[in-house]
């Protein structure tokens, strides 16, 4: 016997009012040979780390009858390590990926008749983890060269008073670094927490300082960081952050049991024991970026300045053609950002080349 289905829509659920309207965030995912829209690492892990990861692995199998070490003692550790700065586990939290890190600030700090504020345009996720846990969002525009102007941004959270400040630095999706001496007063202004999004930070410019400096003399600054982009691991999700150990105490009180499984803890400190190996593609991908600025600007195209592994570039006036004729070649970027503007992710030499001949060829230049 069969059964005819019923018409049902989202629009037939019982969902919350704020969340009617509103799409999902991603970006597509197309299968085309040359992907340049998700700001990932091109560089795969080597084969000799594929085997270290699945040996960890294989080992860690053997005792998944057990529930993992819930305060992942061992990898928070090991983040510390590897953040240097004075740091030792108990100023350190990890998730899966550094948006389960956001929501979880969010759900410590925001809430109902709480507050967000950000700088836009940025990190799209800050207003949709914000308002999933029903925080409200205020949106401070940022000025014509993607900079926050610090007077606007501290005359905003005076009117405001939220309870939770974003601060990304290298920006997504425009590459910008953020003064570090603007980001002291900002901390200092805030009258809940703020929190330095860096999760490009590793692809900062020489000379560029991490807000982990200021962490010391600030205890309700956070600084969110994620092992997707200059780790190359994407796919692991691991996402952590440094603060206040009264920070992390707070944050534990709405992680969920045994958040993050005992195979994504292996994974990552397996990846920490080969920083050296994994890191090490960081610098040949800052020179492909500082290339593809200089020849974007040779060919007369507006580029914001970029501290990450991705370029905000435009002006158009249909941005959408150019990006469906990037396409059409088999080059995708990403449609994102002000109007008018693309960004591309930094690829191999050999993905940057077609990313070039493909633009040239879609504006006819």
């Amino acid at each position: 016997m069969s059964v005819e289905p019923v018409s049902f829509t989202l629009n037939d659920l019982p969902l919350r009012d704020d969340l009617r309207g509103r799409s999902p965030y991603g970006a597509p995912q197309l299968d085309v040979p040359v992907v340049l829209n998700t700001n990932e690492n091109p560089h795969a892990p080597s084969p000799r780390l594929a085997r270290a990861l699945a040996d960890a692995v294989a080992a860690t199998a053997l005792g998944l009858n057990r529930y993992p070490d819930r305060d992942a003692v061992r990898l928070r550790e090991g983040l510390a390590s590897y953040l240097g700065h004075g740091l030792t586990g108990a100023h350190v939290w990890a998730a899966n990926g550094s948006n389960e890190v956001l929501q979880q600030i969010l759900q410590a700090f925001g809430g109902p008749g709480r507050t967000a504020m950000g700088f836009e345009p940025s990190y799209s996720m800050h207003p949709i983890i914000s308002r999933g846990t029903g925080t409200g969002w205020v949106s401070v525009p940022r000025d014509a060269d993607f900079r926050i102007d610090t007077d606007t941004a501290l005359a905003a959270i005076a009117e405001h008073r939220p309870s939770v400040v974003f601060l990304t630095s290298p920006n997504n999706p425009t590459g910008t670094a953020l003064d570090i001496a603007d980001i002291a007063r900002v901390a200092e202004a805030a009258p809940g927490v703020v929190v330095v999004d860096e999760a490009y930070a590793e692809f900062r410019r020489t000379g560029t300082p991490s807000a982990l400096t200021l962490l010391a003399d600030h205890p309700r600054l956070i600084v969110s960081r994620t092992m997707s982009k200059a780790f190359a691991l994407a796919g692991a999700r691991v996402g952590y952050l440094a603060a206040h150990p009264a920070v992390v105490d707070a944050l534990q009180l709405v992680r969920l049991p045994y958040h993050l499984s005992a195979v994504t803890q292996t994974v990552a400190l397996t990846a920490l024991d080969h920083s050296d190996e994994l890191l090490g593609a960081v610098d040949d991908l800052r020179a492909e970026r500082d290339a593809a600025v200089a020849w974007l600007r040779e060919h007369g195209f507006a580029v914001a300045d970029s501290d990450a592994n991705f370029v905000l570039f435009g002006e158009f006036e249909d941005r959408t053609e150019v990006w469906q004729a990037m396409l059409d070649q088999q080059v995708l970027i990403r449609e994102v950002g002000p109007p008018g503007w693309l960004r591309v992710t930094v690829g191999t030499p050999e993905e940057m080349a077609a990313f070039r001949a493909a633009l040239l060829r879609a504006t006819g230049r």
